[in-house]
C-alpha cells in the first residue's frame, strides 16, 4: 500500500495546518506549519513509527492554556478523522 498524506486544517490551535504521512496503519511522518516548533518536533520524534490508535489514544483530550484543544489534540482529530473515513 502506498503513503498517504493527511492534510489536517487544525482548529483553536497555534499550528494551522497539519500534513501526516501514514501507511498500513502507521504514522510514517508529521509536519507542522505554525505552533511552537520544538515541541511539535518532539511530537513528531515520538509519533513517527507509531501505529494510528495509539497516537490517538495517548494524545487525545490534551489541553493547552485551557484552549479546551491543543497541536497533540488536534493531532489525535486528524487521525480519529481519516481512521473513520477509511476504516
Amino acid at each position: 500500500m502506498p503513503e498517504e498524506v493527511i492534510r489536517y486544517q487544525t482548529r483553536g490551535t497555534c499550528c494551522r495546518l497539519m500534513e501526516v504521512a501514514v501507511r498500513d496503519g502507521v504514522v510514517l511522518d508529521a509536519r507542522f506549519h505554525g505552533g511552537c516548533q520544538g515541541n511539535l518536533a518532539g511530537v513528531r520524534a515520538l509519533i513517527t513509527g507509531m501505529k494510528i490508535d495509539e497516537v490517538i489514544e495517548r494524545l487525545k483530550g490534551i489541553d493547552c492554556g485551557g484552549k479546551g484543544t491543543s497541536c497533540p489534540d488536534q493531532l489525535a482529530t486528524c487521525l480519529a478523522e481519516y481512521k473513520a473515513r477509511n476504516g
